[in-house]
């Protein structure tokens, strides 16, 4: 199968995460562009370059596109942007023309516009800094028909809502692309959530026009992916804590079960009536009361059962905790890890970026016409050292980017003789930050 993905960004959860995963089956034959177009946190994507990329490329399956990185320059630049509707139409009809040309099946994805509840601007437009959370309470009561009163300066709430009707305007772009037969799958992705907002309001005008709208953003181009590899698989998902799956994760607008079942429906996998029915098991970490985050300080019930892995084909999603793994059940789970029917483990920032990326990992490993046993235990090795060993904890004794490498080594130890795999990492800070890190030389 070849397959064309264009992520939204440089970061490796965005980069090279999808090379990790398309690594598992040699017969996957992927092409992305070369990293440094992408995008960052300060600089914008080399859209024409990678338009003209496009356009070359040879004949391809499937396109996986993330439109925000062609239109705006990346995800990060489509809340910065200045340019006008006009011209970012002229953009999106440069790639209408290819995309008609490459008579290949289109799986794409746009943003809604988020709205952060807080001050920080290293992601927003320079007054985030100052009236972020003053936007998000004007969104939340205008869209929940409450009177508000704002003291947001008239030129910055206007440039605001300026950029919002812009974006939203390009979405319906997209729609008519849609109605046209252009694209096979189109999402619009729904980040950072809350019950009232314009960015819940233009999600349901979108989805009244036709329009399909997922909770999440950085996975959902990987799990277009799992969509694009075509396996008939049914999976059964156990939630460790059954009582409370109807509960909210962080940063989204639905239950952590709906949130499965979403993934697992646009990923192209079938829900199997049962247990015994199934074809792998999805064991579910799910929380307590709230979802905690150990960098925000927000503690939640730990997990105390006894793991037992199941005698069939299982993957883990690590939930009960955002932006990290939960010490106490990866450390059960590592003492009792069969890799005979071991099919990944994630951790990572939202419950739905976790569940994206491990369902796309499913996809490859499953049946592989030509399986790379060394890539997939790369893959886990890299998603343990990234989630558990510095999310969970080497993230918390540091405090700014600095050489963690001493830190790290009880890790890389436990992790290298369970997967039987000789392994010296490096560690990179890719956006100068502690948010994220790059493990590489695995």
């Amino acid at each position: 199968m070849k397959i064309c993905f264009i992520p939204i960004d440089n970061r490796p959860v965005c980069y090279n995460l999808v090379k990790d995963i398309c690594a598992i089956d040699k017969s996957i034959e992927l092409a992305i562009p070369p990293r440094e177009w992408l995008g960052d946190l300060t600089k914008t994507a080399k859209t024409e370059d990678i338009l003209k990329w496009l356009e070359q490329i040879p004949e391809t399956d499937i396109i996986i596109i993330s439109l925000d990185t062609i239109i705006y320059g990346g995800l990060i630049p489509s809340r910065r942007s200045n340019e006008t509707l006009e011209e970012l139409k002229r953009r999106t009809q440069n790639l209408k023309e290819i995309l008609v040309k490459k008579k290949a099946k289109i799986f794409a994805f746009s943003s809604i516009m988020r709205i952060s509840n807080n001050n920080y601007n290293e992601e927003e437009k320079v007054y985030w800094k100052d009236w972020g959370k003053k936007i998000f309470e004007y969104s939340y009561f205008t869209h929940k028909g409450t009177p508000v009163k704002t003291e947001i300066p008239k030129e910055i709430l206007d440039d605001y809502l300026k950029t919002r009707k812009r974006n939203f305007e390009i979405n319906k772009v997209y729609l008519e692309w849609q109605r046209e037969g252009i694209i096979d799958t189109l999402i619009f992705s729904k980040d950072d959530c809350a019950e009232y907002g314009f960015n819940v309001q233009e999600a349901r005008i979108l989805e009244t026009l036709g329009g399909t709208t997922k909770t999440g953003a950085d996975e959902i181009p990987l799990t277009l992916l799992s969509r694009a590899i075509k396996k008939d698989i049914k999976i059964y998902p156990v939630f460790t804590e059954p009582e409370y799956k109807n509960l909210v994760s962080n940063y989204e607008d639905i239950s952590i079960e709906k949130s499965v079942l979403s993934q697992m429906e646009l990923g192209g996998f079938e829900l199997a009536e049962s247990y015994e029915k199934a074809d792998l098991i999805l064991i579910v970490n799910n929380f307590i009361e709230k979802q905690g985050e150990l960098v925000m300080g927000w503690e939640t019930k730990p997990y105390t059962n006894k793991f037992i892995p199941p005698q069939k084909p299982y993957a883990v999603a690590d939930v009960r905790y955002a932006n990290g793994a939960d010490n106490n059940f990866v450390n059960k789970l590592l003492n009792q890890l069969d890799l005979k029917n071991f099919y990944g483990y994630s951790g990572w920032n939202t419950s739905a970026n976790t569940l994206g990326s491990l369902l796309a990992g499913i996809k490859a490993k499953y049946n592989a016409e030509d399986s790379n046993d060394r890539a997939f235990k790369r893959l886990e090795i890299i998603r343990f050292l990234d989630d558990w060993a510095y999310q969970a904890n080497v993230r918390g004794q540091i405090n700014f980017p600095c050489n963690i490498k001493e830190f790290m080594k009880p890790y890389e130890s436990r992790l290298s003789e369970i997967f039987e795999y000789e392994i010296n990492p490096e560690y990179i800070y890719p956006w100068d930050r502690k948010f994220e890190i790059e493990v590489s030389n695995i």
